[in-house]
């Protein structure tokens, strides 16, 4: 009697969809997605490295900078990083496509904490709006006018780094990790992928350091550009894969 030993590979974790049209579609709009923020990152550190945001200014000093360049108002008030925003969305659900049936309790809560975030932070900008009043203030008639449309303009100014703002910047973090977590337990990743992930949503709370935390969340949006790259050719690749 002969003993046979089955050598088939086994795999730890499902497949998560690999190599279904549904999935592939999901993985090459995500490395589409993922390859253009990576793109536009750079160009919008560049503008702001550039010509400095003037973050301590006045609403008459932005109602200015409005004026001279509407595209540099705009871009000081984080247009360029809204996009990105925008653009990482498709990344996130392709992720969750990746990793549903790895940890699904755990990508269900990054997922919903990226979307929740996103939603926050589309809620914070006030660019296009500063923009609005920027114009009606160098149309205004009267001094009642200009005064009225400067304390609008403060009020912009407040939301932009408001509540809403921390929440999103928290609950986005937090979502970046928890995605990172679980894929160190998927196959489709590789850990290079999956700890930079982690590492550089975890260096984005460095932004509550005391004086320098600015400075110091930099090395985050440093990491994640290099994991913006990865994780589009990874996408890339799995949407070429087939079952």
């Amino acid at each position: 009697m002969s003993l046979t030993i089955d050598q088939t590979p086994k795999r730890r974790y499902p497949d998560a969809g690999v190599g279904t049209t549904t999935s592939r579609s999901f993985y090459r709009v995500g490395s589409l997605a993922a390859a253009l923020a990576a793109v536009l990152t750079p160009v919008t550190i560049a503008v702001f490295a550039l010509w400095p945001p003037p973050y301590e200014a006045t609403a008459k000093e932005w109602f200015d900078l409005y004026q001279d360049s509407a595209l540099l108002g705009l871009m000081s008030l984080d247009l360029g990083f809204v996009i990105i925003s925008i653009l990482v969305i498709p990344v996130m659900l392709a992720l969750y496509v990746a990793l549903g049936d790895v940890r699904p309790a755990h990508t269900a809560i990054a997922g919903v904490l990226y979307l929740v975030a996103a939603a926050a932070y589309f809620g914070t900008n006030t660019s296009f709006e500063m923009l609005s009043l920027s114009n009606r203030y160098a149309e205004a008639a009267t001094e009642a006018q200009r005064l009225s449309l400067l304390g609008a303009g403060e009020a912009m100014l407040a939301t932009f780094d408001g509540t809403a703002f921390h929440v999103y910047y928290v609950l986005g973090q937090l979502a970046g990790i928890i995605f990172g977590i679980v894929m160190l337990r998927s196959h489709l990743f590789t850990k290079a992928i999956a700890y930079l992930m982690i590492a550089g949503n975890a260096f984005g709370f460095l932004l509550y350091v005391p004086e320098f935390g600015l400075t110091l969340s930099a090395l985050s949006g440093v990491i994640l550009w290099f994991w913006m790259i990865l994780i589009a050719r990874r996408f890339f690749q799995l949407s070429r894969q087939e079952v």
